[in-house]
């Protein structure tokens, strides 16, 4: 346990931020989920619809420092490429 106070408070806004990323990993995973389901049910609409709604969650987590650029540029093209392939 930390005995100096800046070392308290930095354990304490870890914590915070860690709850933080995760609500949002969480969110942008749920997100993915609604796509790849959409996908499979063969249902293109509703898959382009949750595709915007995925592609928008994931461009916020990495602009908030949840992904790297190169892992949010990778998520969102392997969506773009399971709609598109539905033709």
């Amino acid at each position: 346990m930390a005995n100096i106070k800046s070392a308290k408070k930095r354990i304490k806004v870890i914590a915070k931020k860690t709850m933080r990323n995760k609500m949002i990993k969480s969110a942008t995973k749920t997100s993915i989920k609604k796509v790849i389901s959409a996908a499979s049910n063969g249902n293109k609409e509703e898959a382009k619809a949750c595709l915007v709604a995925a592609v928008r969650t994931i461009d916020k987590a990495c602009s908030k420092g949840v992904y790297h650029k190169n892992n949010a540029s990778r998520k969102k093209s392997r969506l773009y490429k399971l709609v598109n392939k539905m033709a």
